[in-house]
C-alpha cells in the first residue's frame, strides 16, 4: 500500500496533470489518440509547462517504449551546426522500437540555434518526418527562421493565472505538509509573475527556511523588496520627503541586501500605482528604463535611483 502511494506520488506527470493551458492540451490530447503527431512548436514565457507538455505527450503516446523512442536536446548547451549533423540526424534516422509509429525528438531552447543549425535542421525534418517528429521549445517564437515554422503547428504558451498557480502550491503544500498563509502565497504570486516552475521554488526554498511559508520568508529568501516598502519609499518620494525616501532607498540596498537591479525593475512595477498624470507617469517610466539600463551597464545603483526619487519629488511641487 505504501509502494503505491509513493508511486502515485512521484509519477511523471501526463497531460491531464497540467493546468492553465487548457485548449492546448486539448489538442495534444488528440494528436495522442490518433497517434498522429506533427512536427511541433511550443512558444512561451519560461515556466509556462512547454517542456513537462512535450514529455507528457510522448510518454501518454509511447508507454513503456518511451525510453527507446524518446530523445530530448537543450539547444542553449550545443547549439551549432554539427549537433544537427550528428546526435539529431543520428537519432532521426532510425526507425522507432516497440510498435510506436515514430520517435519524438524535443529540442529545449531552439531559440537558441546558430542560423546555420537550423537551415540543416530544415532539411532533417523533411528528410526523416515519417520516422521522427520535432517538438521545437522556445521563449521567443520570432528566432526560430520562418522555413521551420512554416512546417510546424506553432503552440503559444501563455502566463498562468494566479488562482492556477494558487490552486498547484496549495496541492503541492497540502501533500508536502507545508504550512503557507495566504500572504506568502501572495509573495510568491508577485514574484513569480506566472511562471509555475519559480512559484514551486520559492515555495520549497521557502519551506526549508522556515515552519510556516510568510511573506517576510518569501521577500528574504528571494533577495526582493517587499512591495510595501518600494510603494511607502516612492509616496515619501512624491509627497516631498526626499531625505526620508533617500533613507529608505540606502536600507533596501544595504541593509536588506536587494540588488539594484531587482530593485529598479521593482519600482517600475509600483510607480504605475501612484497617483501622477499620464504626463508624469509616462516621464517617470522612461526615467525608471533609463536608470535600468545605466545600472545594468555597471553605474552605481544608489546614484541611478536616488536620482528618479529627486524627480518624484520635485514632481510634488514642494
Amino acid at each position: 500500500m505504501e509502494l503505491d502511494l509513493w508511486t502515485e506520488k512521484y509519477r511523471p506527470p501526463t497531460l491531464a496533470d497540467i493546468i492553465g493551458q487548457e485548449s492546448i492540451i486539448e489538442s495534444l490530447q488528440k494528436f495522442v489518440e490518433t497517434r498522429a503527431v506533427p512536427h511541433c512548436l511550443f512558444a512561451g514565457p519560461p515556466g509556462t509547462s512547454k517542456t513537462t507538455a512535450a514529455m507528457a505527450m510522448s510518454r501518454d503516446l509511447f508507454a513503456d517504449s518511451f525510453s527507446r523512442n524518446f530523445m530530448e536536446l537543450n539547444a542553449s548547451d550545443e547549439r551549432g551546426i554539427d549537433v544537427v549533423r550528428n546526435q539529431i540526424k543520428n537519432f532521426a534516422r532510425t526507425l522507432p522500437a516497440g510498435g510506436a509509429p515514430f520517435k519524438i525528438l524535443v529540442l529545449d531552447e531552439a531559440d537558441h540555434l546558430t542560423a546555420d543549425a537550423q537551415h540543416a535542421l530544415r532539411r532533417t525534418m523533411e528528410s526523416y518526418a515519417q520516422s521522427c517528429r520535432m517538438v521545437l521549445i522556445c521563449n521567443y517564437s520570432s528566432r526560430i527562421i520562418p522555413p521551420i515554422q512554416s512546417r510546424c503547428a506553432v503552440f503559444r504558451f501563455s502566463r498562468l493565472s494566479d488562482a492556477d498557480i494558487t490552486q498547484r502550491l496549495k496541492y503541492i503544500a497540502k501533500n508536502e505538509g507545508v504550512k503557507a498563509n495566504a500572504a506568502g502565497i501572495t509573495a510568491i504570486l508577485y514574484l513569480s509573475e506566472g511562471d509555475m516552475r519559480a512559484a514551486i521554488n520559492l515555495l520549497q526554498a521557502a519551506s526549508s527556511a522556515s515552519k510556516e511559508v510568510t511573506d517576510e520568508i518569501v521577500f528574504s529568501i528571494s533577495g526582493r523588496a517587499n512591495p510595501e516598502s518600494i510603494r511607502a519609499m516612492l509616496l515619501e518620494a512624491r509627497g516631498g520627503e526626499y531625505l526620508r525616501s533617500l533613507e529608505s532607498l540606502r536600507s533596501l540596498i544595504y541593509q536588506q541586501g536587494v540588488s539594484p537591479v531587482d530593485l529598479v525593475r521593482q519600482i517600475h512595477r509600483e510607480v504605475q500605482n501612484l497617483d501622477l498624470s499620464s504626463d508624469e507617469s509616462m516621464e517617470a517610466i522612461e526615467r525608471t528604463a533609463e536608470i535600468e539600463f545605466r545600472v545594468g551597464e555597471g553605474a552605481d545603483g544608489e546614484v541611478q535611483i536616488s536620482s528618479l526619487l529627486a524627480h518624484l519629488s520635485r514632481g510634488s511641487g514642494t
